[in-house]
């Protein structure tokens, strides 16, 4: 293998400035929950939950910008970041949803601001929809809700539910660096690759290295996909379409126009679905707008929580549809 792809399993998790990191022990499940310090008392409360293959490092950017606004916790789901694998073995999205769950239930600052990305997005309608007294807002990034037809750049990541897919995909991509793999997911994340910063790269980089040695990478990937992909697939009030509808916490959407994984077209669903919903729209966006576009993101979701009733200002402007024109990330 070459030198630039050796493993570093044990290197740290980096946490960046002003951020912390603890272990929290749950019931049949240890969460790793990144948080910083709040910038003044009294500021409520806010989580942010990632998406597959990813970990609460994917919000610092945006918890930064969003000191003074709420006080920011995000974590790692189980199996991902710094987070060990559940006990049961259950990567479906009723079994983060019920990590989140079982976090918030314990830790006694709901209810939050709840934020959710591609995963993490389904994971945050279910814990909504269910815990309704867990969630003042919800805000969905990218969310990883049902497709009728996925867009055919998405269909590898859904292969990885497959049983053995992920073993096959190992073996075929065994020589690989890391930069390799991470410009890759790159590639298919960001509207734009550019605008990751070479400090930004070399952090992913370092960090994709240590999850490659943990002996459960792959295992939790796979068994995750298969979990959506399940999720997608299933009819009646458990449908996470029909958990969209029983929301009642007002609702922030966010779509990117470049998105490769999650249709850009879903946007008008999701807005018809979700009771009490507003609309970002971001066509230079993928699907990841709170880690390429922190500063949009943030602004609206001040634009949001003055929307309602919380205090708070940003520069997005609001239609009487309820539809946010972002400028800086589209025309």
């Amino acid at each position: 293998m070459p030198a630039a792809s050796v493993l570093h399993p044990a290197s740290p998790v980096r946490v960046g400035e002003g951020e912390r990191l603890r272990p929290v022990g749950l019931p049949g499940v240890t969460l790793s929950i990144r948080s910083r310090r709040p910038a003044r008392e009294g500021l409520p409360p806010a989580l942010y939950v990632h998406g597959l293959g990813g970990s609460s490092q994917n919000w610092s950017a945006l918890m930064a910008e969003l000191d003074g606004v709420v006080d920011s916790e995000a974590l790692d789901l189980p199996g991902f970041g710094d987070s060990p694998p559940p006990d049961d073995g259950d990567y479906s999205v009723t079994g983060h949803a019920r990590a989140v769950i079982r976090y918030l239930d314990a830790c006694g600052r709901g209810p939050v601001h709840l934020i959710g990305n591609s995963l993490g997005g389904a994971v945050t309608t279910r814990v909504a929809a269910v815990r309704p007294d867990l969630v003042r807002t919800l805000t969905l990034v990218s969310p990883a809700l049902p497709e009728l037809r996925i867009q055919r750049t998405a269909a590898p990541t859904a292969l990885l539910g497959v049983p053995g897919i992920a073993a096959l995909f190992t073996r075929l991509t065994r020589e690989w660096t890391a930069e390799q793999r991470v410009r890759g997911v790159m590639a298919l994340c960001y509207g734009d690759p550019g605008r990751v910063s070479p400090e930004a790269f070399r952090y992913a980089v370092e960090e994709l290295e240590r999850r490659l040695g943990l002996p459960y990478f792959w295992d939790a990937m796979a068994r995750s996909a298969r979990g959506i992909v399940n999720a997608y697939t299933l009819g009646g009030q458990h449908g996470l379409w029909r958990q969209a509808e029983r929301v009642l916490a007002p609702t922030l959407l966010i779509y990117g126009g470049r998105d490769q994984l999650v249709g850009f077209r879903m946007a008008a669903k999701a807005a018809r679905s979700f009771r009490d919903s507003r609309l970002l729209s971001m066509p230079d966006a993928g699907h990841v707008a709170m880690m390429e576009y922190p500063e949009v993101v943030a602004g609206a979701f001040r634009d949001f929580l003055a929307g309602t009733g919380e205090s708070g200002t940003g520069a997005t402007r609001v239609s009487a549809a309820g539809d946010v024109t972002a400028p800086g990330a589209g025309s």
